[in-house]
C-alpha cells in the first residue's frame, strides 16, 4: 500500500462516494476505484460496502481508515518539520476555523497576525467542527477551532465560553418570556445547523435529556440566514449569545436560555503529540493575548 491509496480511501469515506472523492483529488473515478480495489486486494479485506446511497466502512475498513488518518497526519508533520529545518519556506499556517462564530472570534486575530507576521502564509478552511477534526487528524490543517469537549487524541486551548440564547419571531408567545428552559421549546420546530456542526448533536442530546426530540424545520450553515429563517416564522434557533447580539433584527427576539449544559465552549485544537510549527505556536500565543485583552466572555 502507499500514501496515495490511503488518501483516496479517506476522501471516499469523507465525501461519501467515489465521484465526489475524485473531484477533490483531481483524479478520475475509475482511478480512485482502482486504487481502493488494489488496497483491498493487498490487505485481503473488503474495506467499503458500496450502495446507491453512498459508502460505509466495514469493520476492517474502520481499522484501516483510523490508521490512515494517523499516518497521513504524521506524514504532514514530518514534511512541516523538515521544511522548517531546511528553511525552504518563510512560514505557512493551515488553519481550520468554524463556520459559526469565526467572524467575531477570529477575524481580529487574523488581522493582528497578518500585521505581526507578514511573512507567514495563511491558508484557512471554514467548516463545521466535526469536519474540521477529520481534517486535523489527516494532517491537512495544524489547528482547528472546535467545541469542547474534544476527543482524547486532541489537545486544546480555550478561546471563549458563551451561553446559548433562543431566537424567536417577535410575535411568538415565548418571545415575551424573560428566559426559557429547554423543555419550553418542545413543541416549537427548530432551525438547525448543517451536517458537520457539533452543536447539532449537543442540542439533540440536551433535548433528549429533557424528554423530547427536537422537530426539525430546516437547516443552514450561515448564522445570518438562520436568523432570517427565524424571522420568517420557521421556528426557533439556538445560537451563542455573542453571535446573536451581533446580528440584531427588530422582528427577532433574543431570549436567554437557562441551559448551562449547552454553553458554547470554543477552543483551538491540535493532534496530541503532533508537531506544531512556529507559525502555529505564534497563532496560539496571539489568540491567548487577545482573549486576555478582551476579558471574560
Amino acid at each position: 500500500m502507499d500514501i496515495r491509496q490511503l488518501r483516496m480511501l479517506v476522501e471516499v469515506v469523507r465525501r461519501d462516494g467515489f465521484s465526489a472523492a475524485a473531484e477533490t483529488l483531481f483524479a478520475t473515478q475509475p482511478t480512485v476505484s482502482k486504487a481502493i480495489r488494489q488496497l483491498e486486494e493487498e490487505l485481503g479485506e473488503t474495506l467499503l460496502e458500496r450502495s446507491r446511497h453512498g459508502v460505509r466502512l466495514t469493520p476492517a475498513g474502520q481499522i484501516v481508515y483510523r490508521r490512515a488518518l494517523a499516518l497521513l497526519g504524521e506524514r504532514e508533520d514530518m514534511l512541516r518539520e523538515l521544511e522548517e529545518l531546511r528553511g525552504l519556506q518563510r512560514g505557512a499556517l493551515h488553519l481550520g476555523l468554524a463556520s459559526l462564530g469565526s467572524d467575531v472570534l477570529f477575524a481580529p486575530v487574523l488581522a493582528r497576525f497578518r500585521q505581526q507576521y507578514p511573512q507567514i502564509e495563511l491558508h484557512v478552511q471554514q467548516r463545521g467542527s466535526e469536519a474540521l477534526e477529520e481534517s486535523l487528524r489527516a494532517g491537512e490543517i495544524e489547528l482547528a477551532a472546535s467545541l469542547l469537549p474534544v476527543a482524547d487524541d486532541l489537545e486544546w486551548q480555550a478561546v471563549r465560553t458563551e451561553p446559548l440564547v433562543a431566537l424567536l419571531p417577535q410575535a411568538h408567545p415565548l418571545a415575551r418570556r424573560p428566559s426559557l428552559q429547554l423543555q419550553d421549546l418542545a413543541q416549537v420546530p427548530f432551525v438547525l445547523f448543517e451536517k458537520g456542526f457539533m452543536l447539532n448533536r449537543r442540542i439533540a442530546q440536551a433535548c433528549l435529556a429533557h424528554g423530547f426530540t427536537p422537530r426539525e424545520a430546516t437547516r443552514s450553515g450561515q448564522p445570518d440566514f438562520i436568523i432570517a429563517l427565524v424571522a420568517a416564522g420557521l421556528g426557533v434557533a439556538l445560537l451563542p449569545r455573542m453571535i446573536a447580539v451581533a446580528r440584531p433584527r427588530p422582528d427577532v427576539a433574543i431570549v436567554p436560555l437557562d441551559a448551562p449544559e449547552l454553553d458554547w465552549k470554543m477552543a483551538l485544537t491540535w493532534r496530541r503529540g503532533g508537531y506544531l510549527s512556529a507559525a502555529a505556536q505564534a497563532w496560539l500565543q496571539l489568540v491567548a493575548e487577545l482573549a486576555q485583552e478582551a476579558g471574560p466572555g
